[in-house]
Parts: structure tokens; sequence; C-alpha cells
């Protein structure tokens, strides 16, 4: 649910008996909202007593919301938010549950948006619930390729791939899985019957597999493999980068772009960029972090100085006060190795990339 992370879950219940079900949900649960008529209203001021028709409601808190907790049944929410259903990847989590708490349903948005983990936290709360989820993967307890890495914020790249591969994946069809980057323990226990995993990209041509999973950092240019798999994109790189203080955010970008590019490496991958810590900020920098949601982790000079690198530099000790910046905080900051060395890019920018340790 990273897309609704600064989003209230909104609750809302219609009857007594599901204004009763709101306040316990509240009770067990953060970042909820109770929304309700107000002809119900006891003068509790952290419930939302609303006069416009429940329409009017589930059309705002469906845009707003990153989770929708309806206390009402499931056929009324269907007709409510079908109106305004539009793409699985945005669509807030819509949880249903009956008056008496019997059943905690996930209606939508159950892998993306949250619900079905939702459900299954909601129903522990009332003795007896059950929690109903009716996504193929999770009843047949298979891999559930939208959630591959997830929890290590792993990006598709691929998201047009992912519903015929997930079609294979609960039929049971033969389907090859590629790994050379990230975090290896990302399924718990062992992988399912019809998933082998494979040492060479190329081994997924095989007519014998239908579909596949590829976790790298690489950009993969094989049409065929792009056809058939699902490209994960694990935050695996660190990149380094020595520059100055009036160094601009285009320069930045451009230049990381192009040793990405020549070195065949997914921009997806980048989990940090890693400098010096200076005096004052870097605008360049920072406009560059903000627009590309990455983040900037800084060293002093005596930390890049303890840190051994392939190519020292006595022009940058002499003005930094370490051999190194781009390799050094790049190796620092990934706690693993050097893939790029240092590259001297116009006009005043240095960029390295390490490959971050995963234990």
């Amino acid at each position: 649910m990273s897309e609704y992370l600064d989003r209230d879950i909104a609750v809302l219940a219609i009857t007594k008996h599901g204004l009763d079900i709101a306040r316990v949900i509240k009770r067990n649960l953060k970042g909820i909202k109770i929304y309700s008529p107000a002809k119900f209203n006891d003068s509790d001021n952290e419930i939302v007593w609303f006069t416009e028709q429940t329409s009017k409601i589930v059309q705002n808190l469906f845009k707003t919301s990153r989770a929708l907790i309806c206390i009402f049944s499931l056929g009324a929410v269907i007709r409510l938010i079908s109106p305004h259903i539009g793409d699985k990847k945005t669509d807030p989590a819509i949880l249903v549950i009956d008056d008496k708490a019997n059943f905690v349903i996930s209606a939508l948005s159950g892998h993306l948006g949250g619900a079905n983990s939702m459900a299954e936290q909601i129903a522990t709360y009332f003795p007896g619930a059950k929690p109903v989820i009716t996504t193929a993967a999770d009843v047949n307890e298979t891999i559930a390729v939208d959630l591959v890495g997830r929890e290590y914020s792993w990006e598709i790249e691929n998201y047009e791939n992912i519903t015929k591969v997930s079609a294979m994946m609960v039929n049971e069809e033969k389907i090859g899985l590629f790994q050379d980057a990230g975090q290896k323990k990302w399924y718990k226990g062992k992988l399912p019957n019809n998933v082998s995993r494979v040492e060479d990209l190329k081994e997924l041509w095989a007519p014998e597999f239908k579909g596949g999973l590829v976790i790298s950092e690489k950009v993969i240019k094989d049409p065929d493999i792009l056809e058939k798999a699902v490209i994960y994109r694990p935050k695996s790189l660190v990149v380094g980068v020595g520059l100055h203080w009036d160094t601009s955010k285009n320069t930045i970008s451009e230049g990381i772009k192009d040793v990405m590019q020549k070195n065949e490496l997914s921009l997806r991958s980048i989990r940090n960029i890693s400098t010096l810590q200076r005096d004052r900020k870097i605008g360049g920098l920072h406009e560059f972090s903000s627009d590309y949601k990455i983040p900037v982790q800084m060293f002093s000079k005596e930390e890049l100085a303890s840190i051994p690198v392939p190519n020292p530099s006595e022009i940058v000790n002499k003005f930094e006060g370490t051999f190194s910046v781009a390799e050094s905080s790049a190796i620092l900051s990934s706690q693993g190795v050097l893939i790029v060395p240092k590259q001297k890019l116009p006009p005043n920018l240095t960029i390295a990339v390490a490959r971050v340790r995963f234990d």
C-alpha cells in the first residue's frame, strides 16, 4: 500500500451494529477514521457524521483513502464502488464486513492494495470472524506474482505481463525463475513444483517454460524474455557521486543515466545515491533526489578516507580531504562491492556504482 501511506483508512458504517464494529476496528488499528450517518450522532467528535448520500461519501473516500472498510452488504458495496474502479495499482483496498462481523471480505485490491492482509488482521478482532480471500494465488498457496519482493521495495518493470504469468502460476504451468540480484529469501519455504530456478537467463528460451520471473538489476533486451516474463528490479545498487556545490540537477540526471545505460544497469534498481557531506546543501542533488524519489546518503570526509578504493586521487584529496568520494561513498553505503569504477563526466561530475550486500 505504498501509494497510500499518507492517507487514512476509512470505515463506513451505516447501521448501529456497524458503528459498534467500526469502533472495535478503530481501537485496534491505527490511522482509522469512521464515517457514519448523522442520524446516529452520539456526540463522538472523532467520528465524521455525514448528511450526504452514501454514494457521495463512497465516491470521495474511494479517491482519498488508502483503504475503505464498508460495514454493510457486499452487493451494495459493489454497486457503490463500481463507477470508480480504475487500476489495481492505484485503487484503494476495499473490505466488506457484515453487520454481525461474521465475515471480513477482501473485495478489491487484495494484493497491491493490501486488502487480503488487512482482512486477515481485522478478522482477529472479532471472535469467530472469518477472513474471506478469493485471490487464486492465496487459495492455491502459490507465488503471488504481483507481490514478489514487495516487502523489499522491488519494482515491477512490466506490469502488462502480470495477469498472464499469474494465470500460468495458478494453473501450474512451467515457470522459470532467474535471479542475479537482490534478497534471496523473498519467498518463504519451498518453491511451488511448477517453478524451477535457472542459472542463465537464456534458459528461459526453452519451450518447456511458458513464463518466467526475472529478478535482476541488468537491462533486459531479449524480446522473447520480455514477452514471457515479469521483470523485477531489486534495490541492489548504490550510485556514488562526486560533484561541486553548483552541479546542476540535469548534469547529475544525464550523467547517472549515461553511466547506467553504458553498463546495462536499470535505473529502477538504484537504492540510493551516496556522496560527501558538505557545509551547504547541493541544490542540484537535492532536486534530483526529490524528482526521482531516490534518497541520498552522505558521509564525512573522515569516513570516506577510511575506505580503500581502486582509483584514489591526489587532486580529490587536496580539495575534499579524502582520496575518493564517488567510489568510497558507494562502497561504504552499499557495504558491498564496486561494479562500476569511477567515471569522470563533464563538467563537474564523477560517478561510481556499487552492488549492495544482502545478508
